[in-house]
């Protein structure tokens, strides 16, 4: 047990923790600590004509591991699609080359017991992630990683620890949690989770959001600070975590709690309802997503469709790119799901801070580049490795039948690179042609616009593409010349810079210059505080997390056009952006109170 802060009375001291809040609520509860064992795989060397006896004991483990997945599958409640589509993701792991082929191979290698062998093939995906600077991919190891885990624990014939204990109401608090962990919780005497470990995208997240637990994660050395029996406050939202509070904080606590509740309560009214101002303004709001498994998310919110796709995930989960069928099977579902809603594929977007030292397959090897934000990334990759392009056009051009797809090519920088792209898939149209395979002729081709000479030339893409996408968070990037992964300038990242926000007004012009519509995907999108001087600046598409639609659609249906527009041009005559925020810090709170009031 940690020793604790006590005052004169030896009474323990209330302090303040910081994690990050990934589901919204607050649990007040005495705390559960898990400490669970890493799992030891000791390497023991077999007899030749114990090898094979050896892998199948693998493969064994490995259809236990599938059958005890799907008897949890089977055991949910139908509304909990997240859970379910997190599950099923957990069930192809268990059939991926990744895990079972490297492992197989080692076993057999190096006449090794299948603990040790699976701990190196581990080992190795572990290193193939940890090469990706992209926050949501490189979490996705943390699926693997509880698969794994699975797996060691029948191997080893040890049981993972329950969760709860006895009836008491209890927040548990561990290193990590896996999802089906989370799931676990929903029945028993759990009322929130914290872990060490963890970020927002996590699966392990996704389904405390959707089982309504308040969870924080992220929270270092929380098992070591907290020990089992401790009184804490924990707010998924803020991440916050109060030990040994007042009895007055929690009763405060609770209240707030109370007050958020009828707050969603409030919000869930207008997923249904149509994005549009009070004087009929219309502006589609849809939904950015990385992996098809959030379909359920993005129709539980009211999505208008798909924003952005960002098709990279599908390039990291195996040791060789996917086939054409494989991707195929993904665009599809995205099409077959959201039908007649637009899906908007971006095709590949691979470098700069999605980075493979080795991606798999291709001839370029992407080598360490000096400064690959800089470099062959995106569509240059793209342009450059022709044959993966090819691949995946053909997939997105052979599901565009089966709904309305959009493909988005990534950080255009010329003019001659929307051309050699749209020769690329009409030469793929013309191939599907003659094969007389199938395909839709009306595919719809857009640019994300997120470089400064994209801007400065969107009136002449605008007469080359079918829509315009901005990406913001690399157009802020590369306009102010700021690394936000950098510690020393992040706090440049300036959204609000006068200069951005004439470079969005400027590509909007362009755009319907040209009678294209013109989107926004980047994190702009879903702040309470940029959304209405977006819509005000003529944006015709706003697409973010599904989970903070209802909330932008809420402010806009309270909304009307000439507000917007006024508020829009009183932003731009702001000379920096610190008069821009003090600007909309002092005004939005009248038009939207339940957003900004806080009591």
């Amino acid at each position: 047990m940690t020793e604790q802060a006590m005052d004169d009375n030896r009474q323990p001291v209330s302090r303040t923790l910081q994690g990050i809040g990934v589901s919204p609520g607050i649990a007040a509860a005495r705390v559960l600590v898990m400490k669970r064992h890493a799992w030891r795989a000791g390497w023991r060397h077999l007899p030749d004509d114990h090898v094979e006896k050896e892998v199948e004991r693998f493969l064994l483990a490995i259809r236990t591991a599938g059958a005890e997945l799907a008897q949890l599958r089977e055991k949910l409640a139908a509304d909990l699609a997240d859970a379910l589509s997190i599950i099923d993701s957990h069930l192809l792991m268990l059939k991926d080359k990744m895990i079972i082929e490297r492992t197989v191979a080692i076993i057999r290698r190096n006449s090794v017991n299948a603990e040790w062998a699976l701990a190196q093939a581990l080992s190795e995906i572990k290193e193939r992630f940890e090469q990706i600077d992209d926050r949501y991919i490189r979490e996705r190891y943390a699926d693997i990683k509880h698969v794994a885990d699975r797996v060691f624990g029948l191997l080893t014939g040890r049981e993972h620890d329950g969760l709860g204990g006895d009836d008491l109401p209890v927040i548990l608090v561990a290193n990590d949690f896996s999802p089906e962990d989370a799931l676990r919780m929903q029945a028993g005497n759990v009322l929130g989770f914290l872990t060490e470990k963890g970020g927002v995208t996590s699966h392990t997240a996704i389904v405390a959001r959707s089982l309504n637990i308040p969870a924080v994660v992220g929270l270092e050395h929380a098992t070591s600070i907290l020990a089992t029996g401790d009184l804490i406050i924990l707010d998924g939202r803020t991440g916050q975590v109060t030990l040994h509070p007042e009895p007055s904080e929690i009763r405060r606590r609770q209240e707030g709690n109370r007050r958020n509740h009828a707050k969603a309560d409030d919000l869930d009214r207008y997923i249904h309802l149509a994005s549009e101002t009070e004087d009929g303004y219309v502006v589609r709001l849809s939904a950015n997503i990385e992996m098809r498994q959030e379909l359920p998310a993005v129709l539980r919110y009211g999505s208008e469709g798909i924003g952005l796709f960002r098709s990279e995930f599908d390039y990291f989960q195996g040791q060789e790119p996917p086939s054409e069928e494989q991707l195929l099977a993904t665009y599809r579902q995205l099409l077959e799901t959201m039908a007649p809603h637009p899906v908007t594929v971006r095709t590949l977007d691979v470098g700069g801070d999605k980075f493979l030292h080795s991606f798999p397959g291709n001839g370029a090897w992407l080598d360490q580049e000096r400064n690959p934000a800089l470099g062959l990334r995106s569509i240059r990759f793209s342009l450059y490795e022709r044959d993966l392009f090819r691949i995946q056009l053909r997939a997105l051009l052979r599901a565009s039948v089966y709904g309305r797809l959009r493909i988005l090519l990534p950080l255009v920088s010329a003019l001659n690179e929307v051309r050699q792209a749209k020769a690329v898939i009409a030469g793929v149209m013309e191939q599907l042609a003659e094969e007389s395979t199938p395909f839709a002729a009306n595919v719809e081709i857009g640019m994300m616009v997120e470089v400064p000479s994209a801007v400065v030339m969107a009136d002449v893409f605008a007469r080359e593409v079918d829509f315009f996408a901005i990406g913001t968070n690399d157009l802020i990037q590369y306009s102010l010349a700021i690394d936000r992964g950098n510690q020393y300038v992040a706090h440049l990242y300036e959204p609000f810079h006068p200069a951005v926000l004439r470079m969005i007004r400027q590509t909007v012009e362009a755009g319907h210059a040209s009678n294209i519509p013109v989107s926004l995907c980047g994190e702009m999108a879903g702040d309470g505080l940029c959304a209405p001087v977006l819509m005000g600046l003529g944006l015709d598409e706003l697409s973010m997390r599904p989970a903070v639609i209802p909330r932008i659609k809420r402010m806009l249906r309270h909304s009307r056009s000439n507000e917007l527009r006024n508020l829009a041009r009183q932003t731009l005559e702001c000379e920096d952006s610190e008069r821009v925020r003090e600007f909309l810090a002092a005004t939005l709170p009248h038009f939207y109170p339940k957003d900004f009031y806080q009591s």
